[in-house]
């Protein structure tokens, strides 16, 4: 018996059992990794986001303007980009140039600007993952990968899931989804972290509950 004989031999014994081709395959994946409450998915997120280098942030909705317009300041930022559905309202505490997300601009223009300002779609707890979808308050998607600093709203706990099922069931795959869990980052072979490379160096993320 030749080597290819043996191997799909027991190719054959293993499949022997196995249903015909149109028979539906069941999964037993886990949808989520233990129980938790809202306040603890939340906390997981937080946990999760900080491991990966990102720097998290906590207020109530009426603190938000205050925070943002420090977390500019302290960036010392001069212009700040705007995707045309961002509630106007959160850059209240501000008074630095803003730019609008424009489809013409340029990736020159666009590595001109300081920072930009978005909402997102869904943070996964387990994963410490935001996702943009490109809807109005997130702008295109070249606008939070130019700019060297992103600050991302999220609402918590109505934005926030467990794990990747529970957000997929919230996104729309026709959607330009952008998955980011922590500033843009990389290694070379002898394990130098190189941060900014692709996407943004800085990532803030503010959970306003």
């Amino acid at each position: 018996m030749s080597g290819r004989e043996r191997v799909l031999g027991r190719v054959r014994r293993a499949l022997a059992d196995a249903r015909g081709e149109d028979g539906p395959v069941e999964r037993a994946y886990l949808r989520e990794h233990g129980r938790r409450s809202a306040a603890e998915t939340v906390a997981l997120l937080a946990e999760n986001l900080a491991d990966y280098r990102a720097v998290v942030h906590r207020c109530a909705q009426a603190e938000l303007p205050t925070l943002i317009g420090r977390l500019l300041t302290e960036r010392a930022a001069g212009s700040v980009l705007v995707p045309p559905g961002l509630d106007q309202s959160w850059l209240a505490g501000s008074d630095i140039v803003r730019v609008a997300d424009r489809a013409g601009s340029t990736p020159h223009e666009l590595d001109r600007v300081d920072s930009v300002v978005t909402g997102c779609a869904v943070a996964v707890a387990e994963t410490g993952t935001i996702v943009l979808d490109g809807s109005p308050d997130q702008g295109r998607r070249r606008i939070t990968l130019v700019p060297d600093h992103h600050i991302c709203v999220v609402r918590v706990p109505g934005q926030v899931v467990s794990c990747v099922p529970q957000a997929l069931e919230r996104l729309d795959p026709a959607r330009p989804l952008t998955w980011i869990s922590g500033p843009s980052a990389t290694s070379d072979i002898e394990l130098d972290r190189v941060e900014g490379v692709h996407g943004p160096r800085t990532l803030e993320v503010v959970l306003v509950d």
